[in-house]
C-alpha cells in the first residue's frame, strides 16, 4: 500500500525494526517481505512512529490485529486530532470482539475511522494486475460519504479500481470472517479432495459469514459483494493465500505449531477463528465450518476427521433469502 500511494503522495512507512526501515531506505526495497518491489521516490521509511506521522493527512494502518491496539495508543500522540484512519487489518481482536475501526473509536476517538478491503492479494497488487476493493468511512458511527468518495480516488490507479460502501460494519466483517472459510478450503485441499468440495466450502461459507455478519449489523448486500464473495473466492482459491496456505499444511498433517514457525507473515483466519465461534455461540448463530476450523487450530483435532463431522450435521433444507440462518 505504501508502493501503492507513494506513486502519487508523499508516503511514510513504518517499520516495527528500526534495522528493517533502514534496510528499506538504502535499497528502496523492504527486503524480508516483497524484495521484488521498487519503492517509488516518494516513499520514505522510518522506524520512528512520531516521524512518520507528523504532519500526515492521512494514516493507514496494516497491522496485524493482534498488535492493532498497542501501535495505535504507541501512535495516539503524534496524531493530528481529525486525521483519517484507515484500517487493512482483516481481522478482529481477540477477547473483545472487536472489529478494528472499533478499536480505532476507542484509542483514538473523534476522527474518521475507515476500512479498505476486497480480494487484494499482496503479490499481484504490487505486481501491477487488475484488482478491485472498496472502501467504507465512518465518525462516530455516522457514515463520511464525502471522505470515502475522497479516499476512493486517493487509492484508485490504473490497475487497482476503488469503489465506495456506506457499510463500515458489513465490510470489515466480510474480509474478517472469510479468513477462517479459507482455511476450511485449504484443509480439503491438504486432503486430496477436489472442486466440488472447494465449491460446497466456498458456498457454506459465505452463508455462515454472513449469518454472523447480519446478526453484527453488517447489510446483508455486502457480503455477496467485493468485500465478501471477491474476496472469499480470492483467499479460498488462490495459491498465494496465507490462510488457504495454513490450512493445506494442516490437511497435509503438520501442526500449527510447524507452519507457523517456518513464515513471517501473520495468517489472521487462526486467531478469528476463536472469535467466530464465541460470537456464534453467544448470538445463537451456527457455525459449523467456523466451529471444526478452529478445533482443528486450537483442540488438536485432525483436519481428516473434519469432512466426516460436516456431512453427518443433520440434514435441511437450503435456506433462500438474504441472511437466512440456516
Amino acid at each position: 500500500m505504501a508502493a501503492l500511494l507513494g506513486s502519487k503522495v508523499e508516503t511514510s512507512l513504518w517499520a516495527r525494526r528500526p534495522e528493517l526501515a533502514e534496510r528499506i531506505s538504502a535499497s528502496g526495497r523492504n527486503p524480508e517481505y516483497v524484495p521484488s518491489v521498487a519503492l517509488p521516490a516518494l516513499v520514505r521509511a522510518t522506524g520512528s512512529l512520531e516521524e512518520a506521522l507528523g504532519g500526515a493527512d492521512l494514516v493507514v494502518m496494516a497491522v496485524p490485529s493482534h498488535g492493532f491496539r498497542d501501535v495505535l495508543a504507541a501512535a495516539r500522540p503524534a496524531l493530528g486530532s481529525a486525521v483519517p484512519i484507515v484500517s487493512l487489518t482483516k481481522g478482529m481482536e481477540q477477547g473483545t470482539h472487536r472489529r478494528m475501526t472499533e478499536v480505532i473509536e476507542e484509542v483514538a476517538p473523534g476522527r474518521p475511522a475507515g476500512v479498505l478491503t476486497g480480494p487484494n492479494l499482496v503479490q499481484e497488487i504490487v505486481a501491477g494486475q487488475p484488482t478491485a476493493s472498496v472502501v467504507a468511512v465512518a465518525r462516530s458511527g455516522v457514515v463520511d460519504d464525502a471522505l470515502a468518495v475522497e479516499l476512493q480516488g486517493l487509492f484508485n490507479t490504473g490497475s487497482f479500481r476503488v469503489y465506495t460502501n456506506d457499510d463500515v460494519v458489513g465490510c470489515e466483517l466480510a474480509g474478517s470472517l472469510k479468513n477462517v472459510m479459507a482455511i476450511a478450503a485449504g484443509m480439503a485441499d491438504g486432503l486430496g479432495f477436489g472442486d466440488n468440495t472447494r465449491a460446497a466450502l466456498i458456498t457454506r461459507g459465505l452463508a455462515e459469514l454472513t449469518r454472523i455478519g447480519v446478526c453484527l449489523g453488517g447489510h446483508p448486500l455486502t457480503f455477496s459483494g467485493l468485500a465478501g464473495m471477491g474476496d472469499l473466492v480470492a483467499t479460498c482459491t488462490s495459491r498465494k493465500s496465507r490462510n488457504r496456505y495454513v490450512g493445506e499444511q494442516l490437511g497435509l498433517g503438520r501442526t500449527l505449531e510447524e507452519i507457523t514457525a517456518e513464515t513471517r507473515w501473520v495468517a489472521e483466519g487462526v486467531r478469528t477463528s476463536s472469535v467466530v465461534v464465541e460470537l456464534g455461540a453467544e448470538m445463537g448463530v451456527e457455525t459449523p465450518i467456523a466451529d471444526q476450523v478452529a478445533a482443528v487450530l486450537h483442540q488438536g483435532k485432525k483436519a481428516a476427521d473434519v469432512v466426516a463431522d460436516l456431512m453427518a450435521r443433520v440434514m435441511k433444507a437450503e435456506q433462500h433469502g438474504i441472511g437466512a440462518v440456516s
